[in-house]
This record gives structure tokens, C-alpha cells and sequence, in this order.
């Protein structure tokens, strides 16, 4: 039985190795792994690429270790923006996000990643200018998707219908696949009317996961695990989606057609990925 954790953060200083292996004891099998940015080494190294190489040999190590396979999301995460336009400016710091991108595109089109994220806009309250510059900068990433034809994952406010919608309008602008648009940190709005085909990457917490269930298939899991030693579990331990999955079938909730229906075949289409036990 496949278990995909569908976005989740490792870092050397964490706990890393012990985490996988613990995600493979309750049954893990699969990880989708965005590495963190660092906004200050970007603008010592005007690049994002030394991040983005960086999380592939973290990644590589963890596989050579654990056997656990895992792919990547590259991307500039928003808010480094906020921060480089306070420190260098807006137009080096636009230069910046948008070189990330660039960059993260190659990775894509050289089957390095399979996805453009996390990107999107501050989750938090900025003045108008920044908003509309970081959705400027959200659309160059996804017209960047598009043209690799991998999606791309997005950090921004909670999710509602309201910005699903525009999400998806925004979709339709650029003439990408609005299942292509993965929003991370989704709760469950998983019917169509909800989520207008935008793809809700679910936070596994217990009645989220239920209520997605009930409503139907159209969704992936995810614990966007940060692997902090100052915040250990945060966001959700990376035990959880397999934990969860096998409590639900246990209670005869969800069956494996369910579970190989959003951990394998969910993930292969919207990614363009073969998954293999």
C-alpha cells in the first residue's frame, strides 16, 4: 500500500533521518520534500540554486538511508520577498523572486522536481503594493509551471471558497489546468463548488481528514511537517498521514480504493509521476 505525504520541510539541524523512519514504520512510503530559503543567503549568492542543490543531496541522503522515496517542490517561498524588498529594494528584490523561479523551472525540466513551490503571496496582512507585486510574482511562477507542465504548490492565506475562485480565475488567465494550482495547507474543500478545481492539498488532522473523505477523493494529504528543534511536531509529526490512513481503514471509514486514489492516483496526475511500491 503506497502513503503519500503530499508537503512536508527536513532540515539537517532537525531531526531529519529519525522522522523518515519513523514515517516508514507507520506505513509511509512516499514524501513530496520543499526545501526551506533562506532570504539573506539569496541576496549574499543572488540565486536561489545553491538552496534549491542543497535540498537535493539533503534529499538523496535521506533515500540512501531510509529507502523512502522522495521528490521536490523548488520554489521562493513568498515571504522572502517581504523581506529582500525591506532590505535591497523592490526591483532587485522582484529580480530575485523572479530568478528563483527561473531557476526552480530548470530543476522541473530536467526532472530534478516535480513542482514550482511553495510560492504565492504573505499570509499575513502587507500593504496593497506588496500584495499586487506578490501576485505578480505568484503568475510568472505558474506561467513558468505551465510551460514545464508540472504545477505548482501554493503558500498564501487560508483557503475559502472566496480565493479558490480567484485562484482559479487566475488559472484561467494563464491558461493552465486549474488542477494543476495545488493549494498547501488546504482545509477540506473538496467538492468542486468549494475549490472551483483548485487542488486542495489537506492538512491530515483527524476530522479534516474524515470530512475530506466524505466528501470525496479529490484531494492529497499532507502534514507540512517543518522538522524545527525548537517547534518538535510542527506542523503535524510526519508519522501522521500514515497514522491516520491506517486508523480510518481500521475503522472501516475508508477503503483501499480510497487510499489508492489520493496516494497514488492523484499524485501521479497532477505531478506526471509514477509512484512504485
Amino acid at each position: 500500500m503506497l502513503i503519500f505525504d503530499n508537503h512536508m520541510h527536513l532540515r539537517r539541524d532537525g531531526r531529519y533521518i529519525e522522522a523518515i523512519k519513523e514515517f516508514k514504520k507507520h506505513g509511509g512510503t512516499h514524501l513530496n520534500f520543499c526545501p526551506y530559503t533562506d532570504y539573506k543567503q539569496v541576496i549574499k549568492e543572488k540565486s536561489y540554486t545553491g538552496l534549491y542543490e542543497d535540498g537535493i543531496k539533503l534529499a538523496k541522503e535521506a533515500e540512501n538511508k531510509t529507502g523512502i522515496k522522495i521528490f521536490l517542490t523548488v520554489g521562493p517561498y513568498p515571504v522572502d520577498y517581504v523581506k529582500m524588498k525591506e532590505m535591497i529594494g523592490k526591483e532587485k528584490a522582484m529580480q530575485l523572486m523572479k530568478k528563483g523561479m527561473e531557476e526552480a523551472y530548470k530543476l522541473c525540466m530536467e526532472g530534478k522536481a516535480i513542482a514550482i513551490g511553495e510560492i504565492g503571496r504573505p499570509h499575513f496582512k502587507v500593504d496593497k503594493e506588496t500584495w499586487d507585486e506578490s501576485i505578480d510574482i505568484m503568475k510568472y511562477g505558474m506561467m513558468l509551471a505551465k510551460d514545464a507542465n508540472v504545477p505548482v504548490v501554493l503558500h498564501m492565506e487560508a483557503a475559502n471558497e472566496k480565493n479558490m475562485k480567484e485562484l482559479a480565475a487566475m488559472a484561467d488567465e494563464i491558461g493552465m489546468d486549474r488542477s494543476k494550482v495545488i493549494k498547501h495547507y488546504s482545509p477540506p474543500l473538496v467538492k468542486k463548488d468549494e475549490n472551483f478545481g483548485i487542488f486542495p492539498s489537506v492538512l491530515a488532522k483527524k476530522d479534516a481528514v474524515i470530512e475530506a473523505f466524505k466528501k470525496g477523493r479529490y484531494f492529497m494529504l499532507e502534514t507540512d511537517y517543518l522538522d524545527d528543534p525548537r517547534r518538535p511536531g510542527a506542523v503535524l509529526s510526519l508519522k501522521t498521514v500514515p497514522k491516520r490512513i491506517n486508523e480510518l481503514l481500521q475503522k472501516g471509514i475508508i477503503d483501499e480504493n480510497d487510499v489508492y486514489i489520493i496516494n497514488k492516483e492523484n499524485p501521479e496526475r497532477i505531478y506526471g509521476i509514477i509512484l512504485e511500491e
